[in-house]
């Protein structure tokens, strides 16, 4: 079994899953495989990706295709997404309450402290943006497409949801992040145990992954799902002043979504 198969066999394990699943799960590895950047994929940087053979990616990107999810190019030789996805996805978010809940509230936030706010939910060992409000010093609000991904252990929107995460789950990502990350692991781990600390004493944790970028997150616990609200700022202040300023505002934000989600 290569790492990539590995690391999502771990980070994806559920009791009494059947083996006549298996289909269903490499095809949805395929369609994971694609991200910006990767617009088209031949059969070869698929196997790469998911770790499968190149016989089973060829048989799976044929019923992808003939199922409407992939479009072949015979010119490259190599697939890509097909309009349905998108038509899933926006399906998702037209229909997700805690999105409909959230955004409105998220832009009065934006607009009145002048910062990002997002909004942000676990895909195995990454974080995928729900949504992401976008303020500018032209006092422009714009949307970023929902759907960027970013580093579950790195940021603070990770560390947040990591700090609420059930035991085993958090386990099994740490062990992925520390074979991943190698030498670094040490300083990341501490760091991801104080921001556990910080969400259990204050309800929030900061991080700066990014240059003079500063952001803090908060977990947004519903009852069908964890996610996680944050904040940044692009600033050259330090970063205690930044969150000094930002976590009341953060978590007043979490607590009036979680009061309208309640009452509806």
């Amino acid at each position: 079994m290569c790492a990539a198969t590995k690391r999502s066999a771990i980070l994806d394990e559920k009791p009494g899953r059947s083996p006549a699943n298996r289909s269903l799960e490499r095809g949805i590895d395929i369609l994971r495989a694609f991200r910006p950047g990767s617009e088209f994929l031949g059969n070869s940087d698929l196997a790469e990706r998911t770790g499968l053979s190149k016989a089973t990616v060829s048989r799976l990107t044929q019923t992808l295709v003939g199922a409407g999810m992939l479009y072949v190019d015979h010119r490259r030789r190599a697939y890509r997404l097909a309009p349905a996805v998108l038509s899933m996805a926006h399906a998702m978010r037209t229909g997700s309450r805690v999105l409909s809940v959230a955004a409105p509230q998220m832009k009065v936030m934006a607009e009145s402290e002048r910062v990002n706010v997002g909004l942000a939910t676990p895909d195995r060992d990454e974080m995928v943006y729900l949504e992401s409000i976008r303020y500018n010093r032209r006092i422009v609000l714009r949307h970023v497409v929902s759907g960027q991904r970013i580093p579950m252990e790195l940021t603070s929107l990770g560390r947040a949801y990591l700090a609420v995460a059930p035991d085993n789950r958090r386990m099994a990502l740490l062990e992925s992040f520390e074979r991943r990350r190698g030498a670094q692991w040490p300083q990341l781990k501490s760091e991801i145990e104080e921001a556990a600390r910080s969400v259990k004493e204050h309800g929030y944790c900061a991080a700066s992954w990014q240059p003079e970028v500063v952001a803090i997150a908060t977990p947004l616990i519903t009852e069908d799902a964890v996610y996680v609200l944050n904040c940044s700022i692009s600033t050259s202040d330090p970063m205690p002043d930044v969150v000094e300023s930002l976590w009341r505002p953060l978590l007043r934000l979490r607590d009036e979504i979680q009061t309208q989600l309640a009452a509806e």
